[in-house]
Formats: C-alpha cells, structure tokens, sequence
C-alpha cells in the first residue's frame, strides 16, 4: 500500500493516452428532489463542474438511477443541463417554490436515464465521491465488471465507526459495509483530511499498489451578490452556526449559553442563527427550541436559506461556531475563512487541520469558554476578535482546482499501475 502526504511530480503523457474517467453522479440524481443541499452532495457537485471543465475529453458520467436503481451511463448534454439547474436551485431556492423544484427534477431525472456501457471504449477508472450505494458490495462489483474498471473513491468520514453513538440507528453497520467494499475493490482512496485517513488505516488490508492520498476540499467564496435578507437587518451583533442540527453538532452547548447569555444581558444579548435542516435523534434541542421561551427572539433557525442568503448571513457575522465532537473535515472552517469571518471551533484535528492557526479553538465540553468568548467576540471593540482577524492574513483558501490536480495524479497512478507501466 502506498501511503503519502504529497505526490512527487510525475511525467504528463498525452491525453490520448490516459484512462477514461467514469465520474458516479449517483448522489445528485438521487437528491434531485431537494432543495437544501449537504456538504456530500457540494464537493460532488464540485467534481462533476472540475472534471468538466479540466478533462472534458476524458470524461464520462454515470449512476445508480434513483427509478429503479440500475446502474449504466447518462448523456453528456442532459448532465451539462442537470448540473446547471441543480446549481441554481441552490443558489436561489429561496425564489423557487418546491412544487417546480420537483416538475423540474422530474423532467431531468427521465432525461438521464442509464444507458449501456459500451464495450470498446479502452482503459477506464471509475471515481465517486459520495458514499452512495458503497454498502452494497455485489452491486459495486457488477459495476467494476460492467465497466473493466479500476476504481478510485474519496472518502468523507468514518464516524459511524469511531463514534456510533452520534450515527443513524444501524449506522455503524452500515458504514462498515461501506468501508468493507472499499478494502476490497479500491485501487485508489482519496481522503478530504489526514485525520480521515489516520482514521480508516485500521479499516483497509495491505494491498500492493493501491494509492491513499490526502486532497483537502475546495473553498473559494462565491463572488454573487447576495440577496434576502442582508446583515443590516440585524440591529444586535450576530453568529451564525452552519451544520445539520444533531447531536454530534453539540447545538445543545450552544443553547445553553445563549440560555445564561439571555440570563445576564436581556434584551442586549446577541442572535445566533442556526442555519441547517433539522437531523435525528436531536429531541433535547427541538424542545428546546420550540418550547424554551428564554430563547424567542434570540435564537433563530434557517434551515433553508440559499446560497446567496448564507453569503449575506456569513458577511455580517460576528464569528461562525463549531463546537462539534467529530468531523471528518472542516467546510464551514473553510467556508467563513474564505469569507473572511472568525471562526469559534472545536479542538480536532480534523478542524485545526482546515483551519491551521487562524480560528480561536476550544474544548466542546468547555462551556464557560465558549462563554466568554461569545460574550468578548460580540463587542464592536472585541480585542481576541482583532487578534484572530490578523491571524487569518496568513491564511488561504484550498482552490478545487488545486484538489482535482490530486485526483487526476491519484487517478493516472492507478491507471499506471493496472497497465503495468
């Protein structure tokens, strides 16, 4: 097994050369329905847009379709179509009504039905980034058949493993099939964080040229005006917090503050906004948020903002809070650094390893920190906000373009490799 931080540089050979890339937009196919996208289903869309802007002639799409769960190839013209509006429903969903959200997927999802692979089309690798359909290890081996393919995946996270206790119920099992399938079939893994990969070490059997490689996610800040409602709707200083609402997002920490927070400042106290649908097995902090009284007004979800809305949300924001108990990786570090607003985070590695020595990190379970650095951040002359603002000069946002340079050399190693080159 070939472990390593950093590719050596390696010799380009001609285009014609290369193996096909067969690019899995099952995850995106599969939530065509939905307005509110999660953080998968963005890098996946990432992917498809990258692939196709640098290797257009190399590559191809696929899926596991949603309407009856067969796998073959989909038309490039109806992807390009589907990409476009999947796009823009996430960027303006809050102008859209859910009903035409769904005329819409319809009209795509029947444009992309799977078609036959074809037979004579050379050496291929067939790349996913999303975990879907990983648990069922015979379909991914039809797939690999169907296709002659080697087969290169990028993996999120094994949390269900190491922290079961915040998965879905029989997530773990799930997760270890997921893993299961990966030991046995991929020639090349692409984790978002090293911390991800120190992760699935235990989970992976020696296996001679396979390729395990970090490629940390793109973060570049959307440069479209933003629209809805804008930061000078506030009239008190304000933070947002971006994740799905369960428990090992640690929201429970956060309404316990802004519960003392209210106690002490009243009517002064600052908003937090929590932008994310709302999870599982979260029952202690939905009561809290339907029932707590202490909170009316001081504490608000946005569960289904549009890109454009965070944008506005994020640019007013006195800091962004993470105060997880596990990440595989870090987006809404990266995504309120790229935007240039602090960040209040959890002391994982996964997240020092997006975020380097910019954010103010603190224990999850340190409630009385988090305290005061809440109460200190939301000053208009706050001193530990200033000192992170000048921390964040020296930070830079990872480019998608520099994450794919990455899958391309992952992809051309295990291309090498099967030819015995």
């Amino acid at each position: 097994m070939l472990l390593s931080k950093s590719l050596l540089p390696r010799r380009r050979r001609p285009t014609w050369e290369k193996a096909r890339i067969v690019f899995d937009l099952s995850r995106l196919l599969g939530r065509a329905y939905h307005t509110t996208p999660t953080g998968i289903d963005r890098v996946e869309l990432a992917y498809a847009m990258e692939l196709l802007r640098r290797v257009p002639d190399r590559l191809r799409f696929s899926a596991v379709h949603p309407a009856g769960s067969y796998y073959g190839r989909l038309d490039l013209s109806a992807v390009r179509q589907f990409l476009t509006f999947t796009q823009a429903r996430w960027q303006t969903r809050d102008l859209t009504s859910a009903a035409d959200v769904r005329a819409q997927a319809i009209r795509h999802l029947f444009s992309l039905r799977p078609r036959a692979v074809p037979f004579a089309e050379g050496p291929r690798i067939y790349l996913q980034a999303s975990p879907h359909h990983l648990e069922k290890q015979s379909l991914v081996k039809r797939i690999l058949k169907s296709e002659r393919a080697g087969f290169v995946t990028l993996v999120h996270d094994v949390i269900p493993l190491t922290h079961p206790e915040f998965a879905r119920p029989n997530g773990a099992i799930e997760h270890a099939r997921r893993m299961r399938t990966i030991d046995l079939y991929a020639d090349g893994i692409i984790g978002n964080s090293q911390a991800t990969l120190d992760a699935i070490a235990p989970h992976l059997s020696p296996r001679k040229g396979r390729v395990v490689q970090v490629a940390h996610l793109g973060s570049e800040w959307s440069d479209a005006p933003p629209v809805g409602r804008e930061p000078a709707d506030f009239e008190r200083p304000y933070f947002v917090c971006i994740a799905t609402i369960e428990p090992r997002k640690n929201h429970l920490l956060l309404l316990n503050i802004w519960r003392r927070l209210v106690e002490r400042m009243g009517a002064a106290t600052p908003k937090l906004i929590l932008v994310g649908r709302r999870g599982w097995e979260n029952e202690n902090v939905i009561d809290i948020l339907e029932r707590g009284m202490t909170l009316k007004g001081h504490v608000e979800e946005a569960a289904d903002v549009s890109d454009r809305q965070l944008d506005a949300l994020l640019t007013g924001a006195r800091a962004v809070l993470i105060p997880s108990f596990a990440e595989g990786y870090g987006m809404p570090v990266a995504e309120a650094l790229s935007a240039g607003v602090p960040v209040i985070s959890s002391n994982l590695e996964a997240l020092r390893e997006v975020g380097g020595d910019a954010p103010e990190y603190l224990d999850p379970i340190d409630g009385l920190g988090w305290l005061d650095a809440i109460i200190d951040y939301a000053k208009p002359d706050s001193e530990r906000r200033a000192r992170q603002q000048d921390r964040m000069q020296s930070w830079s946002p990872r480019g998608w373009g520099d994450h794919i340079d990455i899958v391309l050399d992952v992809i051309d190693q295990v291309s090498d490799h099967r030819a015995g080159r």
